[in-house]
């Protein structure tokens, strides 16, 4: 009957009682496992399995780094935007301030000292040459008329008395009755008596005149624009600081005063045009035509004084006035006018930044024809097909690629 022992190891092996192994096996036959069918299979693909994972998560990893990547650089690749010019053409025009000035203009002063009487034309008044503006009192001057001509009558009257009296020693002399120097005494008084008489006739005419210049009036033609007189006021002559009685101002035509530089001053010639506004009438264009040039230069400025004659027949333009003057300028180069926020420095130079076909960088020199603050006029450099980018970075390089903005729309 077998042993208790062997029956509690064939029933940890599995072995069914019937199946026991006899005594005659031996200890290591009775250790030796016989492993299930297919397992090293499975543990192939377990393995397998774990390895696909592995791979995907690398995989993923390394996708996921490239698109940071890719994305890191698209996002230094700057983005622009473009300018819009004025567009390019031959020839510019040059606008500068101007001073509208009446074709004449007479500040009239006392000729006379006095007091006013009387004023009779005011501000604003059209006034033709020799009409009567005010009336200093007379009486002085009537009076000094008087004693002027008193004395050309007292003179006149001692002239012809000494005349008398030479005809008669001309006549002694000739029967040697009187000395010859008695003669020439007489003679010498006749003399002094007609040069006595002369000056009575210049004070007569000095005191005429003088009597004239207490009427003011208009020297020509034109348009009261000031008066600073009033009744009763005393005028001096002599004053150097004294305020014009009055102004009077030709309108008909006026003078326009412009500084051009120096570099322009060559283009703007006699009988050329130009237009011009003024601040009174906004979007109203005038023409001047160019007359004359002071044909130097202005040391302290650099510029030349240019005048021009504008016709003012309908009475819309006033002297004085601060006017835009624009003068057509030809030239043989390509010329554009875009803000000054396109320029850059490189190297020394102006230049501006030029989007290529193939949205690369283009670095172009240019030259400045003119500076107009936030505008700028370009001589050359340029090209009609040239898309000029905006505030361009100081790191933009010739060759960098760049993206274009999109263009909003309102």
């Amino acid at each position: 009957m077998p042993d208790k022992q062997n029956m509690s190891f064939d029933t940890e092996m599995g072995l069914a009682p019937e199946e026991k192994t006899p005594h005659s096996q031996t200890e290591s036959e009775l250790l030796h496992y016989t492993p299930p069918k297919h397992l090293k299979w499975i543990g192939i693909g377990a393995g397998g399995v774990a390895l696909a994972v592995v791979a995907i998560g690398v995989a993923g990893r390394i996708v996921a780094a490239n698109t940071v990547q890719d994305w890191t650089a698209e996002q230094a690749v700057p983005v622009v935007k473009l300018v819009k010019t004025a567009g390019l053409k031959n020839g510019r025009a040059l606008v500068l301030p101007g001073s509208v000035q009446a074709y004449n203009s007479a500040p009239i002063y006392a000729q006379v000292s006095g007091t006013v009487q009387k004023w009779f034309v005011d501000i604003g008044t059209p006034v033709k040459a020799g009409q009567l503006l005010a009336q200093i009192d007379p009486g002085v001057y009537k009076a000094a008329l008087d004693q002027a001509r008193g004395a050309l009558a007292r003179d006149m009257a001692n002239l012809a008395n000494a005349k008398q009296d030479l005809v008669r020693y001309q006549s002694l002399s000739a029967q040697n009755a009187i000395s010859s120097q008695q003669l020439q005494t007489q003679q010498s008084t006749v003399n002094a008596d007609a040069g006595l008489v002369e000056a009575d006739r210049a004070a007569v005419d000095a005191a005429n005149i003088n009597l004239g210049y207490t009427k003011i009036v208009a020297p020509f033609d034109g348009v009261m624009t000031s008066r600073s007189v009033d009744i009763g006021n005393y005028v001096a002559v002599g004053n150097a600081s004294a305020t014009p009685l009055f102004t009077v101002s030709d309108q008909s035509k006026l003078r326009l005063y412009v500084r051009v530089p120096q570099g322009y001053s060559a283009q703007i010639t006699a009988g050329a045009t130009a237009s011009f506004t003024v601040p009174d009438y906004p979007g109203r264009s005038f023409t001047a035509t160019v007359m004359a040039s002071s044909g130097a230069v202005d040391s302290a400025s650099g510029s030349v004084l240019v005048q021009l004659l504008a016709d003012n027949t309908e009475r819309l333009l006033k002297p004085g006035s601060y006017a835009q003057v624009s003068f057509s300028l030809h030239s043989d180069a390509l010329t554009a006018q875009l803000p000054a926020s396109a320029l850059t420095f490189r190297d020394g130079s102006t230049a501006v930044a030029v989007l290529g076909a193939d949205n690369r960088v283009i670095i172009r020199p240019v030259q400045i024809a003119r500076d107009n603050g936030q505008t700028v006029e370009l001589a050359k450099g340029l090209k009609p097909s040239d898309r000029i980018i905006d505030n361009p970075p100081d790191s933009l390089s010739a060759g960098d690629a760049v993206h274009l903005a999109p263009a909003w729309h309102s």
